[in-house]
């Protein structure tokens, strides 16, 4: 549910003609892992989203579950995938970039991301698009 509200956001804006920069940074990074990025959790525990309380969301494989459930009515309401809305992000032109810091930190390869994200872009280079933009969101 993380991954949804940046990239809705950001292929809309792009769609609209506007020039959209996407910083991601820690569990941000999972989003633009080619790999990873279909197997995104979904996390049940403290999300408002999950109508159970939290002892209950706490239960082994609640996470896993939240998930299957959170994906089956994704396609059952014909809404695109995480890798759809990178992909179209990308081809309309925007701007994913990847943290340098976290890359490093995380020990991430460079390869793995999708074709198209930026990489080498610190918080400095992502602070500067941000004061120089009409629009900033923060998701």
């Amino acid at each position: 549910d993380m991954a949804y509200p940046p990239l809705i956001l950001a292929s809309t804006a792009a769609a609209f003609g506007y020039d959209v920069t996407v910083f991601h940074t820690f569990w941000g990074l999972e989003i633009l892992h080619e790999e990873h990025s279909s197997d995104l959790q979904l996390s049940a525990v403290g999300n408002p989203n999950m109508p159970m309380p939290n002892a209950v969301a706490a239960l082994p494989g609640m996470d896993a579950m939240t998930s299957r459930m959170m994906r089956k009515r994704i396609a059952d309401n014909d809404v695109a995938s995480v890798e759809e809305l990178i992909q179209m992000s990308l081809d309309t032109g925007v701007d994913l970039q990847a943290c340098q810091m976290t890359i490093d930190l995380m020990d991430y390869d460079e390869d793995d991301f999708y074709d198209g994200v930026t990489v080498g872009v610190g918080a400095a280079t992502a602070f500067q698009e941000m004061v120089d933009a009409d629009i900033q969101l923060l998701v």
